[in-house]
């Protein structure tokens, strides 16, 4: 029987992958590799795997070439990685993953898992993750606006939002599709020390980040969810009033206990997370459209002034309101 080389990773890739989401795994493994020496660390080393045969059809009519996956996989100490679906939209998630591949690799994700091996997967992918039955009781993340879906779905779990990477365990799961440049560093930086992840970040000049929070938008937060909808347009036609639970709860005729687990169940945020996801949605359209002095916009989102504006910016996001400010509207 011939004796497989060890891999670091194991790249699973399905038809329809995201392009970008592919082609990051790739290039990032690439300059690892080749900059592996300088900081006196092996080079990682890694497979393709497909369940769709020797070639895979990614989105935009790009492709590239894989290892069918065996049938029956052996245990391996590799980190099985699963980049984005390239989905547009979170309806199309449960039919996706009834598709014969996504079976596939559902079955062998779960038996990797089982065998003790690691698993990571960035946003629509994580939901492979899910069916896989390898999300309960972990704290997890997504893309942000697949979140609400994720928590709706499978309560077992704590969907965290904000986060770009989190690792619960044997399971390490990220945001949005681009987020699996964070996912790679994330997984490098803990196999191969963080050197060669330091190193790297320099060499194709990538700025760490460790939230989502700064790119959330309040009303694609609902993702699906007629009510959250509701409630985020309620909120912004009322702006700069800030209506309290209490009144948002009889808005929706329930008591504001119903209401407040209502949204938690929607989003797997607390209902003070989404009114301050709100008023932060709008401070950025105001800061990036007008030339309103950050004080004028303070006012319009519901705080008596500027300080508290900046204090809130700093906490969800940990950017200053200038920072969103296109330069030609600096003062």
């Amino acid at each position: 029987m011939r004796i497989q080389p060890f891999c670091d990773f194991t790249i699973l890739v399905l038809g329809g992958a995201y392009p970008s989401s592919v082609a990051l795994t790739l290039d990032i493994l690439s300059a690892a590799a080749s900059v592996a020496a300088r900081v006196g660390v092996a080079a990682p080393r890694w497979r393709i795997y497909s369940t769709a045969g020797n070639r895979v059809q990614l989105g935009h009519g790009l492709a590239i070439d894989a290892k069918p996956l065996p049938k029956a996989t052996r245990a391996d100490g590799s980190i099985w990685i699963v980049p984005g679906l390239g989905l547009e939209s979170p309806l199309d998630i449960p039919g996706r993953l009834e598709q014969d591949d996504a079976l596939t690799a559902i079955k062998a994700l779960r038996a990797h898992a089982k065998r003790g091996g690691t698993v990571a997967a960035s946003c629509s992918a994580v939901f492979l993750l899910q069916a896989a039955g390898l999300l309960a009781g972990r704290r997890v993340t997504t893309s942000w606006w697949l979140a609400s879906l994720l928590q709706r779905v499978d309560k077992r779990c704590t969907v965290d939002a904000n986060r770009m990477v989190i690792e619960d365990g044997q399971v390490v799961t990220a945001g949005a599709a681009l987020a699996q440049t964070d996912l790679l560093l994330y997984l490098l930086r803990d196999r191969f020390g963080p050197a060669l992840a330091d190193t790297l970040s320099r060499v194709l000049l990538i700025d760490a980040r460790q939230a989502q929070a700064p790119f959330i938008s309040a009303s694609l937060f609902a993702s699906g969810s007629e009510l959250i909808s509701k409630i985020v347009a309620y909120v912004e036609a009322s702006l700069p009033e800030l209506p309290g639970l209490a009144e948002l709860a009889a808005q929706f005729c329930m008591s504001e206990r119903t209401f407040t687990r209502h949204v938690r169940a929607a989003t797997g945020r607390s209902a003070q997370d989404l009114l301050q996801s709100i008023r932060l949605g709008r401070a950025r359209m105001l800061l990036a459209t007008s030339r309103m002095t950050v004080e004028q916009i303070a006012g319009q989102v519901g705080y008596s002034d500027a300080t508290a504006l900046r204090r809130m910016m700093r906490k969800l996001v940990g950017a200053t309101p200038r920072q969103f400010r296109p330069s030609a509207y600096e003062a």
